[in-house]
């Protein structure tokens, strides 16, 4: 899992964010820690895969918080495309 990708300004991290990239269409990848709720991955899984969106699945929410460079875990992350 190259989660080098997600070391780029243009990311979004968290469900509420991801969710109004989606509802934006601007939402390009995204990224699922397979340890998260499963009430909130497989419904933003299924939109984005409705949408045409990639969708890519992480071992952790820590692997994946760290990928964003954040401070904390995180369930959701996604690549957002380039204008």
């Amino acid at each position: 899992m190259p989660l080098n990708e997600l070391a780029v300004a243009e990311r979004v991290v968290g469900e509420r964010e991801v969710r109004r990239a989606l509802e934006k269409k601007t939402l390009k990848k995204l990224f699922v820690a397979l340890d998260s709720d499963a009430s909130v991955i497989e419904g933003l899984a299924e939109s984005a895969e409705t949408m045409g969106v990639e969708v890519e699945r992480v071992d952790s929410k820590l692997k994946l918080g760290r990928a964003c460079a954040i401070d904390r875990s995180a369930a959701v992350a996604g690549l957002l495309r380039r204008t």
